[in-house]
């Protein structure tokens, strides 16, 4: 499996929102859903991205802009101009609607195709984690695709605006990897290299397996000093300390996605049974399994 596919195949969007938003300039727009991920195009006209912390990032007809849920932002017809609505998401499209469009039509005005998509666990949140606070992309098919799938409410359309998403981000990731200049996390890219890279996939594959590095590197071809060397060079932490930080975010996907017990969850991902989970548990990511969980 190639690693957009890896990255990608416990990922898939839930509850996507999107609207398309006429706006006359000035306007500025203070995005605060708590989305884990939205995302910006512009349908019609040119607008700036403007993080918090961060350059601004223009973003016009063709090129659609990523940004973390961590990152507050505003979208604006300018980088100067103050924000004059905050976007919640209790209030994502506000003044006039029409299905899912905002804003009364006006010739020749600025459209903005915007969107935000629910959290999954923390599989995907790993993989959201990884990207940079803000990825412009060429748009290609999916915001065409978008555009014209919001022009009219049809059954199904909810599943349709996800799998769009799915779309996006497929196609986001695609371009970050190929871009040398990119700075993709180690580990991400890591998973096309053909050694380190089956490591990877087999500690994925079987998380509850007793692995130890000599078993790895058996099967890796390699001796156990060469795996180790290659595998922390590229990923940048050991195979042992990797595989600890992997089961303690499945273990935390499934304590949030399952009715599982903590000793199940524990056996699940290769602990001997529910109080070693919470030890290292407790030490990763500072909670305890259960206070995570009723959280």
């Amino acid at each position: 499996m190639d690693a957009v596919s890896e990255l990608l195949a416990d990922v898939r969007a839930r509850g996507a929102v999107f609207r398309q938003t006429i706006m006359r300039p000035p306007w500025a727009l203070r995005m605060a859903t708590g989305a884990p991920l939205t995302l910006a195009t512009m349908l019609r006209g040119r607008a700036w991205i403007v993080p918090d912390g961060h350059q601004p990032v223009p973003i016009e007809p063709g090129v659609v802009a990523l940004v973390r849920g961590d990152v507050p932002h505003t979208v604006a017809d300018a980088p100067t101009t103050p924000p004059s609505t905050v976007v919640t998401s209790a209030d994502y499209c506000p003044g006039p609607t029409s299905g899912r469009t905002c804003g009364t039509p006006v010739d020749g005005a600025p459209v903005l195709l915007s969107g935000a998509f629910e959290r999954r666990g923390d599989l995907s949140a790993r993989l959201l984690h990884a990207l940079p606070a803000v990825l412009v992309v060429p748009a290609g098919p999916p915001a065409d695709l978008l555009a014209e799938e919001l022009a009219h409410d049809r059954p199904g359309q909810q599943l349709v605006l996800d799998r769009l998403l799915d779309f996006l981000l497929v196609t986001a990731l695609r371009h970050w990897f190929a871009d040398p200049a990119a700075d993709a996390p180690a580990w991400c890219r890591a998973l096309d290299e053909p050694v380190v890279g089956a490591a990877l996939r087999l500690l994925h594959d079987n998380p509850a397996h007793p692995w130890t590095v000599a078993e790895l590197a058996a099967k890796a071809g390699l001796s156990r000093a060469a795996l180790a060397r290659r595998f922390t060079a590229l990923v940048g932490e050991p195979p042992m300390a990797y595989l600890a930080e992997w089961r303690i975010t499945l273990a935390a996907n499934l304590l949030r996605e399952t009715d599982d017990t903590v000793a199940a969850i524990a056996r699940k991902v290769g602990y001997a049974n529910a109080y070693a989970l919470s030890v290292a548990f407790k030490r990763m990511r500072g909670t305890r399994p259960t206070d995570h969980r009723r959280a």
